[in-house]
């Protein structure tokens, strides 16, 4: 609660995105959408999403700062608030290639989000080949996680050619007034001293409710055991690992998911389980490639999970938890790594990992918010993971932007300090698209990467007998990095 209604305050988890930002990572996550041309007038897609506005108020409003840290920062109206400014637009020079979609999409992750303003951008991008254009979005974690994205997506997008129009806002948007310094302070050093009656509201339904809140903070110290067990044991060091600068590259890998659903069943596994192992295979592929020796080799992902409640789906904010999947690269047979994969997450539910992830980011919304900052650029400078792996489910239905259907969906997931790598995929329409981003000196060679991770992909889809070969891809890349299974 923030007392006297001077905005919704972030989450702990929130905040911790805005200190590992300051640690020098851009912590906005994004999308990029391909749609059948031809591409609509800016001033109408501009109308179109200024109609729809009234539906996610969070994105005409801004970060205000507590004072001396005494507080985590809370959302605000924007009374400068121009739509113009975020809603932006520019075309591709001949012949607008993917490939120069890609390097625009890699400078436009590369730029900070300015946090005077509402935390987003919508890019409108005309000239893609064969009479196609793009749509980019934008958005700074803190704002909103992958889950709750998707109902962002179904707010600007819609599921039909010629949808039901969206009914107008009950009144016309007018911005409260801004907190005064003094303000945010008071209200700040207010809910801090009444946060001790949370914990008499815990102790009186712990008197209702013995068994149930023991049994759940049973669960939770056995989850956060096994999560702090987990995090102590540094992940090991790759060329994936190293220092980064501002600059990014980007490219995407496009998978059938009705393959990876062939795979998961013929494998006895889950969707999610043939994500990690292709991302394994493709790391193993990639660092062979580069002279490392990957006998024995595990990397650890850090891999996001929803724990949104149903009750929560269309509440902007970060709701996740993360666990540390093994990643065993040493493994050469897809099968094996299959198998080892599956083995590693099972365990890894059953360790409760997730559960008490969210059991300490509750507990960090207690922690004075200097602690907190410190707390985050500490994390930043371990090395507790390699990289980052998440993968979100997505509409399973055509989507339209004024008409036109969206063809294709490309997640982005930012890069932490010191990881060069991110990789984010998500469903859509029956089709997977695994983003790819990187920092631009560190992985000049992120095509190869993006080569091994189709080769991981048919391997595995050959070795559990769902594909006869693989197949022909039209990637300009430097050569396959190892014969394609026959």
């Amino acid at each position: 609660m923030t007392p006297m209604g001077t905005g919704h305050r972030l989450t702990a988890l929130d905040a911790s995105f805005l200190h590992l930002e300051k640690a020098g990572a851009h912590m906005h996550v994004a999308g990029i959408t391909i749609l059948d041309g031809p591409a609509p007038e800016y001033d109408d897609l501009m109308a179109h999403v200024e109609s729809r506005l009234h539906l996610v108020p969070r994105y005409r409003q801004r970060l205000a700062e507590v004072p001396f840290e005494q507080g985590r920062p809370v959302w605000v109206d924007d009374p400068h608030f121009n739509l113009r400014y975020h809603l932006r637009h520019t075309g591709l020079p001949a012949p607008g290639s993917e490939d120069q979609l890609k390097a625009l999409a890699g400078r436009l992750f590369a730029q900070r989000l300015d946090r005077a303003k509402p935390l987003w951008e919508l890019w409108l991008v005309d000239g893609l080949q064969d009479g196609r254009f793009s749509v980019i979005t934008k958005t700074h974690h803190a704002l909103v996680d992958g889950i709750a994205g998707v109902d962002i997506a179904t707010v600007l997008f819609d599921t039909a050619r010629d949808p039901v129009p969206v009914g107008p806002p009950d009144r016309r948007w007018t911005p409260s007034p801004l907190p005064s310094r003094a303000q945010l302070l008071s209200d700040a050093l207010l809910e801090r001293a009444t946060s001790p009656a949370e914990v008499v509201r815990g102790v009186r339904h712990l008197v209702r409710r013995p068994r149930q809140v023991l049994d759940r903070a049973r669960d939770a110290l056995a989850g956060m055991g096994a999560l702090t067990f987990a995090g102590l044991s540094p992940a090991p060091p790759t060329c994936l690992n190293v220092p980064i600068g501002p600059h990014r590259r980007y490219t995407w890998v496009d998978a059938d998911l009705s393959q990876f659903k062939a795979i998961k069943t013929a494998l006895d596994g889950t969707v999610n389980d043939v994500v990690l192992t292709v991302v394994t295979g493709a790391l193993g592929r990639f660092l062979r490639h580069r002279g490392a020796a990957t006998d024995g080799l595990e990397l650890k992902a850090m891999v996001p999970v929803s724990v949104r409640a149903d009750a929560e789906q269309g509440v902007l904010g970060n709701r996740v938890a993360a666990m540390w999947a093994p990643l065993p690269v040493g493994v050469e047979d897809p099968v094996e790594q299959f198998a080892a994969v599956r083995a590693a997450m099972g365990d890894l539910k059953s360790s409760g990992q997730a559960v008490g992830a969210q059991a300490l980011t509750d507990i960090a919304g207690f922690a004075p918010p200097t602690i907190m900052s410190q707390a985050a650029r500490l994390q930043a400078r371990q090395r507790f993971f390699n990289l980052v792996v998440t993968n979100v489910p997505g509409p399973q239905v055509p989507l339209y932007v004024l008409g036109r259907r969206m063809r294709a969906l490309y997640p982005v997931v930012p890069l932490a300090r010191n990881q060069a790598l991110g990789i984010a995929v998500m469903s859509y329409d029956g089709t997977l698209g695994f983003g790819l981003l990187a920092d631009y000196d560190a992985l000049a060679d992120l095509d190869v990467f993006a080569v091994a991770l189709e080769d991981s992909i048919d391997a595995l889809a050959i070795a559990a007998g769902v594909m006869q070969r693989a197949r022909h891809r039209r990637r300009a890349a430097p050569g396959r990095l190892s014969p394609s299974p026959a």
